[in-house]
């Protein structure tokens, strides 16, 4: 993405997360901030050592620069408007109506730059009747239906993960959107807003769902760790007190489930070696795995499986992660110097390209580090000038 410059005006993670993603692969991305006090997210999760920083915000802020902009002052937005004309790419994820509200809608920032693309990311959308609601990931997963079916049947819906799935995954389709219409820019000279709510973006990932209630009237439950569809299929704990996953989705892998336990017997036809069978009699097959599972330890249900081919993987809490080497050997965490704090380790870029993979230069920046450099070198201003904003408290 080198030559590609990003201005990201968004919070928090919807949306500011894709503009990281770019940033990981080499587009010149401009955090634009308040100069008082920045993004929330500076404030949001483990303290650091750096006061204008969490961990939280250095992972999810990296490869990034912070250029703080009062757009409520019409320098600022005068300022904002000139980087508009120099960027390909705007990022925001306000209440809809904020930016209008400011002076700068669609239609300010197209006659700045025809050619801008600008992803705009919200709880519900820029139009319908909740528009103008409080969006956040944890509220999107329960309007989206994933929350119904997080949990035990009969239980509290829970939440489904301890971090904001749907807006690590609008982020993700921002993303996309943000491809394709750079796309149809270069071809045409033209760009566009692309319109992403949370809620629908935790909706697109619901599989058959929808179909399922459309057609026959079926309304999916919760289901625990198991699932609709197979049996054995679920987390399940080993004798040394660690939980295993193992999905036997099909009967081939229920017969090598069987051949692992040693009880060939199970699979055949007239017995559990059909799904329809297992189906039938899911607590009982359930009971069994338990049990065998239960009597071993978690090395030894490992061997077992891997050798017979049953689709199995350890239940790891984030140190099993660091201790695992097949994380180790891909590369998956990446530790980075970040000074005034130390080493940081975070997840590394995805996705893993051949040709041009991506990187991480910095974690998330101090706030404001790049004002006078942008300021300056992008934008023409001299040292007066700019000492003349900071007086003002416009930077």
């Amino acid at each position: 993405m080198q030559g590609i410059r990003v201005l990201d005006l968004g919070t928090f993670l919807a949306g500011p997360h894709a503009a990281s993603i770019f940033g990981e692969f080499g587009a010149d991305v401009l955090k634009i901030e308040h100069p008082e006090a920045g993004d929330p997210m500076r404030r949001f999760g483990s303290p650091t050592a750096r006061s204008d920083s969490t961990l939280a915000f250095l992972t999810e802020a990296r490869c990034k620069r912070s250029v703080t902009l009062d757009l409520r002052q019409d320098t600022g937005r005068e300022l904002f408007l000139k980087l508009i004309a120099k960027s390909d790419v705007l990022i925001e994820n306000f209440r809809p109506e904020t930016l209008e509200g400011w002076g700068l809608g669609w239609e300010v920032l197209r006659e700045a730059n025809p050619g801008l693309v600008m992803l705009r990311v919200s709880g519900y959308g820029q139009t319908g009747p909740y528009r103008r609601r409080s969006g956040f990931a944890h509220i999107a997963h329960a309007y989206g239906g994933l929350s119904y079916h997080a949990g035990f049947p009969g239980q509290t819906p829970v939440v489904p993960g301890t971090v904001p799935l749907g807006d690590y995954i609008s982020s993700l389709y921002g993303a996309i959107g943000i491809l394709i219409a750079l796309r149809h820019r270069d071809k045409t000279g033209r760009g566009q807003v692309i319109d992403v709510a949370i809620f629908e973006s935790v909706f697109r990932t619901l599989d058959e769902i929808a179909g399922a209630y459309g057609l026959f009237g079926i309304i999916r439950e919760r289901e625990g760790a198991g699932s609709y569809i197979a049996v054995p299929h679920g987390h399940f704990r080993t004798k040394d007190d660690k939980w295993v996953a193992i999905a036997c989705t099909t009967d081939r892998m229920f017969e090598r489930l069987a051949q692992a336990m040693d009880k060939p017997e199970l699979a055949s036809p007239d017995v559990y070696g059909k799904q329809e069978n297992r189906l039938a009699e899911r607590d009982k097959i359930n009971d069994m795995v338990i049990g065998w599972v239960g009597s071993c330890e978690r090395t030894e249900i490992m061997r077992r499986c891997l050798e017979a081919q049953v689709p199995c993987g350890k239940v790891n809490s984030i140190a099993d992660i660091f201790e695992d080497e097949h994380f180790r050997e891909r590369g998956t965490l990446a530790t980075v110097d970040v000074p005034g704090v130390g080493d940081v380790t975070v997840p590394n870029v995805l996705p893993l390209l051949s040709a041009t993979p991506g990187r991480i230069d910095n974690l998330g920046p101090a706030l404001g580090d790049a004002t006078v450099t942008v300021l300056r070198d992008l934008l023409g201003l001299t040292e007066e000038q700019i000492e003349e904003l900071a007086g003002n408290k416009v930077i």
